[in-house]
């Protein structure tokens, strides 16, 4: 029997998502598997492409037909989720899964005041009244910095800025007291003061409430000042899994180098940024071999030949033949 204390929040095992098309599968996300523990915050991230948001729609029952998941198991709390359908789904999302997208409007109904959103979505996971739901809406309000909450909750979206809207998102996904929070490029929108504002407000709440959250992201600066693990994928595969500290200063697999090596995070003020030659393959066109091998600096006949190793999801390593440091 497992040891409930130390259960995942979300597990993912070998999850694998197809899109049938005319010319053959397509596989944005392919044998993936990681953990996120209870008040852990793990980041993914990637280029546009590797697959990390397709992991995210898959566990929220969100992917586009015909897009859908073909193999590998979600376990949400000790509870399998990955078969769920229509109203199963629903119910699970905003009660144990809360959401924050990049652009806030998409989350947001104009038509509808913010205090008339917040005080639905409480209503509809959790047992209490309409008024103890309004009294918890102006509170939620307060507890994402909105000034005069109690004013404020009769407006609408568009009389708030981008950064308060997000707030009002965030307060919408965590209303409802969910275990795991999905957040998909929750800041890209916004100007830097602002993100740093929402990224130390993501990390409080999420400390003080005990909820996982897998953060969506490019932005290896978001991820150096909120995660604890990151998660890093390439062509739908996982090619790094491990704590931030370990995996942002010495990175073990070359693109993680690489996308080290092309950030002001960690240029050390060299007057050029490093580059990574070519680009991501497109999924019905990936190499023989290692996906990466033709960008590698690493590469070896074996790269080119072989798939890279599968990568656990409790290792802290590279699935990769031949790691950083590891050639003579």
């Amino acid at each position: 029997m497992k040891d409930l204390q130390t259960e995942p929040t979300l597990s993912i095992r070998n999850l694998t998502v197809d899109i049938p098309t005319r010319h053959g599968i397509l596989r944005p996300v392919d044998q993936v598997s990681y953990d996120i523990q209870p008040g852990e915050i793990l980041g993914v991230v990637g280029e546009s492409g590797a697959g990390k948001s397709m992991a995210g729609n898959a566990v929220i029952g969100l992917l586009n037909r015909p897009a859908h998941i073909a193999g590998g198991e979600i376990w949400l709390g000790g509870t399998r989720i990955d078969a769920l359908k229509g109203d199963a789904m629903r119910r699970l999302r905003g009660k144990k899964i809360g959401m924050v997208f990049q652009d806030p409007l998409t989350s947001l109904n104009p038509l509808l005041q913010i205090g008339d959103q917040l005080v639905e979505t409480m209503t509809a996971h959790l047992d209490i009244s309409m008024s103890e739901a309004r009294k918890r809406a102006i509170q939620a309000l307060e507890e994402v910095g909105i000034p005069a909450a109690a004013a404020r909750i009769d407006s609408y979206p568009h009389e708030f800025s981008g950064g308060m809207r997000q707030r009002v998102v965030i307060a919408l996904a965590l209303c409802a007291e969910p275990s795991l929070v999905i957040a998909d490029e929750p800041t890209t929108a916004l100007d830097v003061s602002v993100q740093a504002q929402i990224i130390a407000l993501l990390k409080r709440l999420c400390r003080e409430r005990g909820t996982a959250v897998m953060l969506i992201t490019h932005d290896m600066g978001v991820i150096a000042e909120t995660a604890d693990r990151v998660a890093v994928m390439y062509a739908g595969r996982l090619a790094e899994i491990g704590p931030v500290r370990d995996v942002l200063t010495a990175p073990h697999h070359p693109y993680t180098r690489g996308l080290m090596g092309a950030t002001p995070l960690a240029s050390q003020g060299k007057a050029r940024l490093h580059q990574i030659p070519g680009a991501m393959p497109r999924l019905d066109a990936l190499p023989d071999g290692c996906a990466f091998h033709p960008r590698c600096d690493c590469v070896q006949g074996k790269c080119r030949q072989n798939p890279a190793p599968d990568l656990a999801a409790d290792a802290g390593r590279s699935a990769c033949w031949y790691p950083v440091g590891a050639l003579v």
